[in-house]
């Protein structure tokens, strides 16, 4: 995004409930006089990620996203240490992409997705927190004209040591905002933390308790009428014809609207009139040359990519296709990923305000600013009279870092100016237009000496680029990187956790029709399955104990390994399970972090019973332990549904899974205790939401493997008759 508006004497006001205390957020940008922007309220902001209320409220912008891994919480925590305020005063409100653009990005990113969040923000946050708590010192200081060495802050209020004097935040922060900044403040050490690295409740729980949490489906304009809507069943096909006037005169019905070249909207009071009457509603569609495809044909489409010539490259030491041609001992398998729904709780949603002149919307989204270049594009306004209201998410796992849903809401807010419109998606429309988790195979070659020394790894993956499809501009001379992920020779993004003298891990890009997009943990899920399985394949054609190979292979990588032996200790690795109990274990990296898994389970016929699961995660620095605990709990439920239960099909060139009743996630009954340990070396940020979800899977299988002597490759689980006990 290069257009910067210029900025004009304006107030910019958000129309729905700010997260974490239903704030309307405005701000009065002034021009001559003293430089101080304000609140819609009139509070001084002290500097752009901190408002001051006379009462002593501390209201902190958080400008990454909410959608339950507790960012808003955790980002709040870094501010606040640095600040020195009450805790228990501190409320947030989001700016929008629009004042963030109109201010050079004071806020700056607003990215939210691979556990981003705090790893990428923590140093200019802290900074944000740090700078308005000197300017406030420096502020009481000046009325009580002693030097601001002399005092102090805590818990927002500042002490003058010498005389004793206090006051609060409240009190200076109009002066304090009339300040000039310092250039450079001086950060806490993290051992010196109080609000920071501690277990504090999240500050989006009581509303979601009370329901004054404002979620895109609970937004009401004055006015606002509603939209369903229906793309082309077949990805790439296209809208034919409808007959508008068979449901005309259906209750409620207001509009009907051709959107795009693929997609048709009915309009009315209720969304549930709109959809009924879309329901009604005679379409036909040109389903284009996709409708022969189908779940095998992709098959093998991929299959052909297993042996293929051409390949990226992405790890490469040694020669690994000659060691393993002069291989003493050879070990081979092949193993297959399906396509998977992010499954959000809430459906695809977007309010909009279309007028001539300006277009607003208010959306829950992953990546503020893409929203509203979406909503600029869709308009054909320039981003200077366009501005997006974000909201939180009722589920993102990436699905809405992409804005096709935005787009569409413009076009037919855009058809009715004047008039808020929200667009909602069915259940079976999201379920059946989303954004999947890629479709990959993989085929694993590895090689003995004649001491049973593992010599080499040929690890070919075949399948779908994310980038190809989301940003082909990105490709690195055709290859994907993100293909890569937990298997790079170095880097934070995921590095391979394992020295092998010959190694070769390539990709042979096969793209089927149907939309590829960052799922949460994308294709580290697959990678680690393929990887952590396999090394368990080898370690037993080897005759050697699964943890024991690992760890010969992991000299040079510590920190994979550290937390390889916690997940080994605690689960009791070497000492007898409990009878009929079997374990496994896994480890990877990725987002920054270092993660590992050693699950119990029992088998019994076709029933699995997981007993137990383990987690490790070394996130660098953990800014609320509480929340990193959680995160682990709730990414082992996503991949376990995911190992046992997730897979979208396709047939006639459609997704045929449709709602819940076909795309089922576990219950409550069927979850893990599960023991997390938290090991933070403190030396660099990683991510959270997502890394440990690499390992549930790999460590279950192989848990499942040691149970039952059995391999299993393709997934997920249900396909082979097997399910949760």
């Amino acid at each position: 995004m290069t257009y910067m508006p210029r900025i004009d004497r304006r107030r910019f006001v958000v129309g729905a409930a700010a997260a974490g205390g239903g704030l309307a957020l405005g701000l009065d940008i002034p021009f001559g006089g003293p430089n101080v922007i304000r609140a819609a309220d009139g509070s001084p902001e002290v500097n752009a990620w901190v408002v001051i209320r006379p009462d002593d409220t501390i209201v902190i912008r958080i400008a990454r996203s909410e959608m339950g891994q507790g960012t808003l919480t955790g980002l709040a925590q870094l501010v606040a240490e640095e600040l020195e305020c009450d805790w228990a005063k501190v409320v947030t409100e989001y700016p929008t992409p629009g004042q963030n653009v109109a201010r050079n990005r004071v806020w700056g990113s607003q990215f939210t997705a691979g556990s981003r969040g705090v790893r990428e923000s923590n140093e200019y946050v802290r900074k944000a927190g740090a700078t308005a708590r000197a300017m406030l010192i420096q502020a009481a200081a000046d009325q009580w004209k002693v030097p601001a060495t002399e005092c102090s802050a805590t818990k927002s209020v500042i002490t003058h040591k010498p005389s004793g004097r206090t006051t609060s935040y409240g009190k200076v922060a109009d002066a304090a905002a009339k300040i000039e900044p310092p250039k450079d403040v001086a950060l806490k050490d993290p051992k010196d933390w109080t609000i920071a690295g501690k277990p504090l409740k999240r500050l989006d729980t009581l509303p979601k308790l009370t329901g004054a949490h404002v979620y895109g489906l609970d937004v009401k304009l004055p006015g606002m009428l509603c939209a369903a809507i229906k793309d082309s069943p077949v990805f790439g096909g296209k809208l034919a014809s409808f007959d508008a006037g068979k449901i005309q005169g259906m209750k409620g019905v207001k509009h009907v609207a051709k959107v795009g070249e693929s997609a048709v909207a009915v309009v009315a009071d209720t969304w549930w009139q709109a959809n009924s009457a879309l329901d009604a509603l005679p379409i036909t569609w040109d389903e284009g040359p996709n409708a022969k495809v189908s779940s095998a044909s992709i098959a093998e489409f991929l299959k052909s990519g297993l042996n293929a010539e051409q390949a990226f490259v992405g790890n490469e030491s040694g020669n690994a296709k000659q060691a393993i041609a002069n291989a003493a001992k050879k070990v081979e398998a092949v193993y297959s990923y399906p396509y998977q729904h992010h499954a959000t709780m809430e459906p695809m949603n977007t309010t909009v305000l279309y007028t001539a002149d300006r277009c607003e919307a208010w959306v829950p989204t992953q990546v503020a600013e893409a929203a509203l270049a979406s909503v600029s594009e869709a308009s054909g306004l320039p981003i200077a009279k366009c501005d997006v209201h974000k909201l939180p998410l009722g589920g993102g796992f990436g699905r809405r870092t992409a804005h096709d849903f935005v787009q569409q809401a413009v076009t037919i807010a855009k058809q009715i100016p004047g008039t808020p419109v929200k667009l909602v998606w069915s259940r079976e429309e999201d379920m059946t237009h989303g954004r999947y988790h890629p479709v990959t195979q993989a085929k694993m070659v590895g090689a003995f000496d004649a001491n049973n020394n593992l010599t080499a790894l040929h690890m070919r993956i075949s399948g779908q680029s994310i980038l190809s499809f989301v940003n082909p501009q990105n490709l690195q001379n055709g290859k994907d990187p993100f293909v890569f992920q937990g298997l790079n020779p170095g880097g934070a993004e995921g590095a391979f956790g394992y020295t092998i003298p010959n190694l070769l891990i390539d990709h042979a890009m096969r793209n089927p029709h149907i939309p590829p997009h960052f799922w949460r943990g994308v294709n580290n899920n697959h990678n680690a399955i393929y990887l952590e399985c396999f090394m368990d394949e080898l370690a037993h054609a080897a005759g050697q104990d699964p943890l024991e190979f690992r760890r010969k292979l992991m000299g040079n990588h510590p920190k994979h390994l550290a937390v390889l032996n916690a997940v080994a200790e605690q689960i009791g690795w070497g000492k007898p399970a409990p009878q009929g109990v079997y374990r496994g274990l896994a480890q990877h990296m990725g987002y920054g972090s270092y993660v590992a898994a050693a699950a119990e389970v029992s088998v019994t016929g076709n029933k699995v019973k997981i007993h137990r699961i383990v987690g490790a995660t070394n996130p660098g620095h953990a800014v609320n332990p509480a929340q990193i605990d959680r995160q682990v709990a709730g990414s082992f439920v996503y991949g376990l549904s995911a190992l046992f239960l997730g897979e979208c099909t396709v047939k006639d060139g459609r997704i045929e899974q449709t709602n819940f009743h076909d795309y089922n996630v576990m219950r409550i009954a069927e979850m893990p205790k599960v023991e997390s340990i938290i090991m933070p070396s403190g030396d660099f940020w990683g991510g959270v939401g997502e890394p440990t979800i690499f390992v549930a899977a790999p460590a279950v299988l192989n848990a499942i493997f040691a149970a039952t002597g059995k391999r299993l490759r393709t997934f997920p689980l249900k396909n082979e008759g097997i399910s949760f006990a």
